[in-house]
């Protein structure tokens, strides 16, 4: 009977998710029973990779099988998810694409999500406890007596830099991005670095990396050319996020990822009082 009136609530009752941010969301609203597909990458949480069958990449998906699973709506980010989203609204199916990029677009998108499914109470609850996450996470980092210059790397060849959300992130945990304006550069043909030179001229104190899905590897980025001035490299101060925490424009890049880079900082501050 609660699986007959859940059908009925008006809101979706089978969605595929084709990327992460909406898995987690639902989950943690605990509205994952709606959820009939997901995403291959999906890493959070872990269970959903256990429950779900896994029916997209990022750029690619299996049509096909998606149709099998007679979704009432689909979920997807930005314009690079574009040509499944048209294949599947070509065949009926309803499907949202959000393209949001800033921490406040995260928060936004979590309360959207939540009234989607009949949630909003919840979703809200859930915004501003990540919300007072960002709050308590600001205030730490302002106690630094000093905050370090990060240049964040999203991938090696070419290099290119930090997305908005990211560069917000750093900002947050008590850094400040060498990039700033690209970062406001939704796609990433527009941050690439053209000269490697450019982040030995801004010195940064740290330097982050995470590769889309591959390891990061600071042995690689201190042996290039002219990178042993820069003053992260000189004091050892590379370090990998792991890209399910801060490349996907979900609540783990609020919590987890957030947390990972203020630990960074944190330690980096201590030493330089000492």
């Amino acid at each position: 009977m609660t699986e007959q009136l859940h059908h009925r609530d008006g809101y979706p009752s089978r969605i595929v998710c084709l990327t992460e941010e909406p898995t987690e969301v639902l989950y943690a609203l605990g509205e994952e029973r709606r959820i009939v597909g997901i995403s291959g990458f999906t890493v959070r949480p872990p269970r959903a990779r256990k429950e779900k069958p896994k029916v997209s990449a990022f750029t690619s998906a299996k049509i096909d099988e998606i149709l099998k699973l007679e979704p009432d709506f689909v979920i997807g980010f930005s314009d690079i998810q574009a040509d499944i989203a048209r294949e599947l609204i070509k065949a009926g199916v309803e499907v949202w694409i959000s393209n949001h990029r800033s921490v406040e677009g995260i928060l936004a998108y979590v309360r959207r999500l939540g009234a989607m499914v009949g949630a909003a109470d919840k979703a809200e609850a859930y915004a501003q406890s990540l919300e007072r996450q960002l709050a308590d996470v600001q205030a730490a980092a302002a106690q630094f007596t000093r905050r370090p210059r990060v240049y964040f790397e999203e991938w090696d060849e070419p290099l290119i830099t930090g997305i908005r959300w990211v560069a917000e992130l750093v900002r947050i945990a008590g850094g400040d991005d060498v990039f700033p304006a690209m970062a406001g550069e939704s796609l990433a043909k527009h941050r690439i670095l053209a000269d490697a030179g450019e982040v030995v001229a801004q010195a940064p104190d740290i330097i982050l990396g995470s590769w889309c899905g591959k390891r990061f590897r600071p042995e690689r980025v201190a042996s290039r050319e002219g990178w042993g001035a820069i003053p992260a490299v000189r004091n050892g101060d590379l370090y990998e996020i792991k890209s399910p925490i801060i490349l996907q424009p979900g609540p783990a890049a609020l919590s987890d990822g957030l947390a990972a880079i203020h630990a960074i900082f944190a330690a980096w501050e201590q030493r330089q009082r000492a």
